[in-house]
């Protein structure tokens, strides 16, 4: 007798709830900890559901990072990493960007914990991450703020580079803190929005102190010299 397939939307129903099940026990529990049949209990499909979609558990702990908070880091770096782009708009960008999955509520905390227990309890994945979300963005960054302050990369500006990183970063962070001290300042996508250009003021204040630092280090070089 001839099986039927799952319709379209029953098979991203199942992927969904494989997806989100294995999320939040991969947070809890890591990843040696976990195993794929509670997974699946948790999920309510069959354990062959998860060969069938992710190939197998290591697929679907990757899939946990990509997928759930969705947008796609290289596209977003490459865009503020236009050499045309003022930086201002290419902070914005980037900006916006990194504090978009806010919005997504309780799923933020879950992967904020996944990436947290990956940091303690690192598997093969953290490489990935690393070259991936953070030292990718982060060059990029550093370019940025390189053709601005038309600077070598040096160790100040990498230093720069994680000071605005580090403004959006602490939203995620202290995403329960600020939940319990000021509830609005997280509470709407608008919230979010505001958060946004708030962060882009502080890091364009944070570039401005360190153009007029090294403006006031040349100087001060300068007149050695001359004395």
């Amino acid at each position: 007798m001839k099986t039927t397939a799952p319709a379209p939307a029953a098979r991203q129903e199942a992927r969904t709830q494989l997806l989100s099940a294995a999320l939040a026990l991969f947070a809890e529990q890591g990843f040696a900890k976990t195993s794929t049949r509670a997974i699946a209990q948790a999920a309510g499909v069959n354990l062959a559901a998860i060969r069938y979609y992710f190939g197998d558990k290591a697929g679907l702990y990757a899939a946990c990072f990509s997928e759930p908070l969705g947008g796609n880091a290289g596209d977003l770096t490459r865009l503020c990493g236009a050499p045309e782009l003022p930086v201002a708009e290419a902070l914005r960008l980037f900006l916006t960007g990194y504090v978009e999955p806010l919005k997504q509520g309780e799923i933020v905390r879950q992967c904020m914990r996944l990436h947290l227990r990956e940091m303690l309890e690192p598997t093969s994945q953290w490489a990935q991450e690393v070259e991936r979300d953070i030292k990718g963005p982060h060059l990029v960054l550093v370019g940025i703020l390189a053709r601005h302050l038309d600077v070598r990369a040096d160790d100040d500006l990498h230093r720069l580079a994680f000071a605005i990183t580090g403004l959006a970063m602490q939203l995620f962070v202290m995403h329960d803190m600020v939940d319990l001290i000021h509830p609005p300042l997280m509470r709407s996508a608008a919230a979010i929005d505001r958060w946004a250009e708030r962060l882009v003021d502080y890091a364009l204040a944070l570039v401005d102190a360190e153009q007029q630092r090294r403006r006031t280090t040349t100087t001060a070089t300068q007149t050695r010299k001359k004395a």
